[in-house]
């Protein structure tokens, strides 16, 4: 019989914390799934995450009962990023693109997803939480006389929905090109009149 502890992994060694364990394990859980769905796509293997954020299968399951649901979770932190970003008095509509830019660079297969279950309502709170962000800079930027009074909520939000997918689609070489031409049609789009 061979000595306890020789030829377990260190994941199997490491003592169960029970419940205490439960947020840092879903922390660790949405940063491996981001970074697993940006390498290998939505369809990669749930155990590759599991294993990526250094759980076992029941703890992601129990967290993330299925792809959406993870989905939605990397997506939350991916707008509590837009909201920092837009939080400064002095932030504009650009600083906003320009968040846009980085995550859509990382979020092709989630931003798929969420676009065809944006009717299930775990998807809902995501538009809601977009369109305050939105709103928050359409005043701003009307204050600043940046933005005409024809801009709506729906506008800007269509504006970050299309730029997202866009570059989610271009390739990387072309991406920041892309970016610049699409930022010079929102501003002659909302320019004030």
């Amino acid at each position: 019989m061979p000595e306890r502890g020789k030829g377990i992994s260190e994941a199997a060694r490491k003592a169960n914390r029970g419940p205490s364990a439960g947020p840092e394990n879903r922390r660790a859980i949405i940063a491996a799934a981001r970074e697993v769905f940006a390498a290998d796509g939505l369809q990669a293997p749930f155990n590759a995450i599991a294993k990526k954020a250094g759980v076992g299968q029941g703890s992601l399951y129990r967290h993330f009962p299925d792809r959406l649901a993870l989905a939605v979770a990397v997506f939350d932190e991916n707008i509590d990023e837009l909201e920092a970003s837009v939080e400064p008095e002095a932030a504009t509509l650009d600083d906003l693109l320009d968040a846009i830019i980085e995550q859509a660079v990382v979020s092709t297969a989630l931003i798929d997803l969420i676009w065809h279950e944006r009717h299930d309502a775990r998807v809902n709170h995501l538009q809601d939480r977009l369109a305050r962000i939105a709103e928050t800079m359409l005043v701003r930027e009307r204050a600043a006389g940046r933005l005409g009074d024809h801009v709506e909520v729906a506008d800007v939000l269509l504006a970050v929905t299309m730029l997202a997918d866009v570059l989610s689609r271009t390739d990387e070489a072309d991406r920041q090109a892309v970016a610049r031409r699409a930022r010079a049609l929102f501003h002659t789009a909302f320019a004030p009149r």
